[in-house]
Order: C-alpha cells, then sequence, then structure tokens
C-alpha cells in the first residue's frame, strides 16, 4: 500500500489529462476524502495504491476515456499488467471479459511498494443499470472496458471543484452514503488481498470508511449531512429512493452489534483513511453510533421506516 500526497496526485492527474476532459472526471476514493480534509498539511499522506477516476456523465464516459487513455499512454504512462483481464479485447470480446483501464505513471516500476495507478469507472447509465456493468472503450491498442457500480452516480453527485487543477473529487459524505447503500447488510465476501497482513470483509472495510470519514470530518451534528443525501438519492433514484434510504442504516448497525467485523473495520481505518489519526477502537464506535443517532435515524423515520 503506497503513502500518498493528494495534493501532489492530485496536480499530477490533471497535469496528465487532457484539458478538455478534466470537467468530466471525478476523483472519488481514499485520495478524495485526504484531499478534502488534509490538503492544507503537506506531510499528510493517504494509504492506497490506486486512484479511482470517475468519468461522467455517462453519454461522453466513452469519449473522455478515450482520449485521456489516448494522452497518458502517449505520455508513457503504462498499463497495469495484473489481474484475471490483462491483454485488451476485440469487438467479438465480451465486455465483462475486457480488461479495465488501470495506467501507471511514466517511469513507476510497478512493482515499488509506493507504486499507485489509475483507474477509469464511470457512472450508471441509469437507476436501472445492475449491480456491475461495463462500458466497451476502444482504443489503437484495443478494447478495454469502463465499470460502473449502481451507486457511483451518488459518489459523483454535486462534486467539488480544484478551481486551479480544472478538476473535481467526491465530496466525502456523498462517499460515505454511497458505501452505507451498497452494504445495507455485511456479506461474506473478503477482499482479494491482506490489509495490513489481516484478510478482511469488504464490508467492513466499505463500512469502517463510513466512520472514518465521519471522524474526520469531526461535525458536533452529522445531521447537517441529511439534505444532501435526500437530493442525491432524490436526483439519482427517483423511483426507488424511500426504499434506498429505508435500508441505509443496515450495515452499520450490524457492524457495530458484531465485535469481529468491528475489530476489522478498526484494522482498516487505522491502517488506512486514519492512520495519521489517534482513536481507539472504542472512539470510532461512539462516532458510529453518532452517525446513526444524529443522521440515519432520522433520515429513516423520514420514509416511514
Amino acid at each position: 500500500m503506497s503513502q500518498l500526497s493528494p495534493s501532489a496526485v492530485f496536480s499530477q492527474v490533471s497535469e496528465a489529462v487532457p484539458e478538455s476532459c478534466r470537467e468530466n472526471i471525478v476523483i472519488i476514493g481514499s485520495l478524495a476524502a485526504g484531499y478534502h480534509f488534509y490538503h492544507s498539511e503537506g506531510a499528510i499522506r493517504v494509504r492506497t495504491k490506486d486512484v479511482d477516476c470517475i468519468l461522467e456523465p455517462f453519454q461522453e464516459a466513452v469519449s473522455a476515456g478515450r482520449e485521456t487513455a489516448r494522452q497518458l499512454l502517449d505520455a508513457g504512462w503504462q498499463r497495469r499488467q495484473k489481474g484475471e483481464h490483462v491483454e485488451p479485447g476485440d469487438e467479438n470480446t465480451p465486455e465483462d471479459q475486457l480488461p479495465a483501464v488501470r495506467l501507471y505513471p511514466p517511469g513507476v516500476d510497478p512493482e515499488d511498494a509506493d507504486a499507485w495507478f489509475i483507474e477509469f469507472l464511470t457512472v450508471p447509465e441509469s437507476e436501472d443499470t445492475p449491480e456491475k456493468n461495463w462500458t466497451r472503450m476502444s482504443i489503437e491498442e484495443g478494447h478495454f472496458g469502463i465499470p460502473s457500480f449502481r451507486f457511483l452516480s451518488i459518489t459523483a453527485f454535486e462534486p467539488l471543484a480544484i478551481e486551479k487543477l480544472g478538476i473535481r473529487y467526491a465530496r466525502p459524505e456523498m462517499m460515505a452514503l454511497a458505501n452505507l447503500l451498497e452494504h445495507p447488510e455485511i456479506k461474506p465476501e473478503r477482499m482479494s488481498g491482506l490489509i495490513a497482513d489481516l484478510s478482511i470483509k469488504r464490508s467492513n472495510k466499505d463500512l469502517g470508511r463510513v466512520i472514518a470519514i465521519a471522524v474526520m470530518a469531526d461535525l458536533d451534528d452529522y445531521g447537517v449531512w441529511r439534505p444532501l443525501w435526500e437530493n442525491a438519492l432524490q436526483h439519482c433514484f427517483p423511483s426507488s429512493w424511500k426504499k434506498l434510504a429505508s435500508q441505509v442504516g443496515g450495515g452499520l448497525r450490524e457492524l457495530l452489534n458484531s465485535e469481529e467485523d468491528f475489530k476489522e473495520a478498526y484494522h482498516t481505518c487505522i491502517n488506512g483513511l486514519l492512520s495519521s489519526e489517534k482513536i481507539s477502537q472504542e472512539d470510532l464506535h461512539i462516532n458510529g453510533e453518532r452517525i446513526l443517532v444524529d443522521l440515519i435515524e432520522p433520515l429513516e423515520a423520514s420514509v416511514g421506516n
């Protein structure tokens, strides 16, 4: 896992991406949260290995992805050669078997512990898009796939702009909501790799990140996030937003009630977003309870749950 400066990586991505495509990019994940809370503290580093970039709106994702990939490859960025599908496909390759666009910066040794790569994602075409969907993108090297996940539209809702760089990043509270929606219950699937030598359930990692974001935000009342959450749900899921809102707290409650699962979540937090913070497992648990009381329970009550 690399120790990255959010500000430095954001600047490098902005410089490398075609100016005409910058407005189509929303950076999400650990670096987005780290930039939001720590960009004025130059010494702060975030532990991550990938820079997830959402291309949006959906209708412009392929054209923006094609132009950006072309410029990066021509500038010496190198494709990541790991994973199930590595080689570019062709017109006969099923979309779900196409390699994703994952590129290391020029001169980076992919085996280096501090190596990081950029990855392209896109928002779903509509609220009815399946949980995971692939959109085909062809360039000179062959065919690639741009994945979308059901709640990436929530993640990319009303992103924040970095005017001097011309790119945008996801609001931390939107990333928190997307993770809650993705995990209405704790699922058994585990991360493909270890996190600081431990095997972790993906649900525990993502739900732990929700609490980590709350800790970083350090608000007196997390209820201030509710209006934006409601706007995002209504905009992205107009026909099902009330049902989704009624389920938003399920996974977090399960996490807080399971000592084993919460230990995993705490482990990911102190070895991830909260690696620069000194927080006990008990204090992290208290922050999770506050999210429920301040924010989730009033939201659920408003939709009749």
